[in-house]
């Protein structure tokens, strides 16, 4: 066949996807545009085995099937809640499978001049090796196997930045010494797998929509990265398609949080903290022997108001109502009864409307995934900078599972791990209702200086159940 030919199937299936990918600009059209991109790399894949010519076929369509039988069942199994775990998962994946393509091709290429495709092969290698410990690490964490807290080592930075030298050092004198390549060549990949871990370890659970996206540009980079030493012009797109929408989100995130990208990088700067074996279990209470010494009872203290009736009185008089969901909701898979409580308040003549900060959740767009799971309307999610100027008119703010986005610590305390953040400006609101489970800091760790604002109203707990409670008393009889 034609090399123009070839071109010209490339151009289309580049094509498909780039128009897939433009579909993802609307919730009503994206599922349609996810379609057509699965579509673009069902294709490659196709086009990428006719023109390999292999010998074996029915191994490569067996491998494909396993794989995708696996991927499928994985899918199926995972919930919401799970959902920025699998995708951190999804990026090692792919940082794997580039480190190990590009181990290959570095192994058959043998050594010779460090040319542009042995040199794009080491890129491969030394990013996807590093791509793929990084993100176990943030799947670990966001999946609670793992402190999500920075960990900190001694010289922490200097560690990090002096194994990806190494690792870059001893890969390029693999390829251009006559040693043991393929030995050379696995440390390598062993030492970026080191660094890639101490980069992601020293990230705290705050940054950790950052770090997701930073992933997503990184696995696209290796990918692209392998198309060059392959000479796959398709591999070559839809990596650096990846990369350049990745590294897009990157930037954005950090705007929304008002960090500087570097600083997010550079990871925790507090003391050593490590220990090695308290990182995947949170430690036992110590048992004491000693009795402890006798406490003078506290006086009797008059039996809290409950905060229940005020909250329906407050939400039955509200005009215009906003909701703020976040990853509490997630958790508590409270979503279908904030969108019928949504439903219910816009049918007796209220103005709804949810308020969805950037960062919500634990990865970019985790908001908006789970509302149009439970098919709240689009049109009534409105981004932070959009619906801030509204809230001082809101006659009720409903916060559901929402801590860290809606702290007043962000803008009113120094020095905390969301200081300068910008935040929805709950707190302005006439009234507050907080559909929480306790008063635990969020993410961060912060404390949230909106529970104990006078407008507050905490009605702790289990959210869905919670929220049943409030659509139940919004439910004519």
């Amino acid at each position: 066949m034609s090399q123009i030919l070839h071109l010209l199937l490339d151009l289309l299936v580049i094509a498909i996807l780039l128009v897939g990918i433009h579909r993802f600009n609307s919730p009503v059209s994206a599922r349609f545009g996810n379609q057509l991109a699965s579509l673009a790399l069902a294709l490659g894949v196709v086009l990428a085995l006719w023109r390999s010519g292999t010998q074996h076929p029915l191994l490569l369509a067996a491998a494909a099937l396993a794989g995708a039988a696996l991927g499928w069942r994985l899918a199926m199994r995972v919930t919401m809640v799970q959902i920025p775990a699998m995708v951190a998962f999804q990026h090692g994946a792919g940082g794997l499978a580039a480190a190990l393509v590009a181990y290959v091709e570095l192994v058959v290429a043998g050594q010779g001049p460090l040319d542009v495709g042995r040199l794009s092969g080491l890129a491969g290698l030394l990013i996807g090796a590093a791509t793929f410990s990084g993100s176990m690490i943030a799947a670990a964490k966001l999946s609670g196997r793992m402190r999500p807290t920075p960990l900190i080592l001694p010289g922490h930075g200097p560690a990090t930045a002096g194994l990806l030298v190494i690792s870059l050092v001893a890969g390029a004198l693999a390829l251009g010494l006559h040693l043991a390549p393929e030995a050379i060549l696995v440390l390598t990949a062993l030492l970026a797998v080191a660094g890639g871990a101490l980069f992601a370890v020293r990230i705290g659970g705050a940054d950790m929509p950052v770090l997701i996206s930073f992933l997503n540009a990184t696995a696209g980079l290796a990918a692209a990265a392998c198309g060059i030493i392959l000479q796959d012009r398709l591999l070559i797109a839809f990596g650096a398609t990846v990369a350049a929408s990745g590294s897009i989100l990157t930037r954005v995130m950090c705007h929304a949080m008002n960090r500087r990208m570097a600083k997010v990088f550079a990871g925790h700067q507090g003391e050593v903290n490590w220990r090695p074996f308290e990182m995947f279990h949170k430690p036992q209470a110590t048992p004491t022997t000693e009795a402890p010494a006798p406490v003078a009872a506290p006086p009797a203290a008059e039996p809290a108001a409950d905060p229940f009736p005020t909250a329906i009185g407050a939400l039955k008089e509200a005009r215009r109502i906003v909701i703020i969901p976040g990853y509490g909701m997630a958790l508590a898979q409270a979503q279908f009864n904030v969108a019928s409580l949504a439903t219910r308040w816009t049918e007796l003549g209220k103005s709804v409307k949810f308020a969805i900060h950037p960062v919500a959740g634990r990865m970019p767009g985790h908001m908006h995934v789970l509302l149009a799971e439970a098919e709240v309307d689009y049109d009534l999610l409105h981004e932070m900078d959009v619906i801030n100027p509204e809230l001082g008119d809101t006659d009720v703010v409903l916060v559901v599972g929402a801590c860290d986005v809606v702290n007043p610590a962000a803008v009113q305390t120094e020095g905390t791990p969301i200081s300068g953040m910008p935040i929805l400006e709950a707190h302005l609101a006439k009234h507050v209702i907080i559909c929480n489970l306790d008063r635990k800091p969020g993410y961060s760790g912060v404390e949230n200086l909106l529970y104990d604002d006078p407008k507050t109203l905490l009605l702790l707990g289990d959210a869905q159940k919670t929220t049943a409670s409030l659509l139940e008393a919004f439910t004519p009889e």
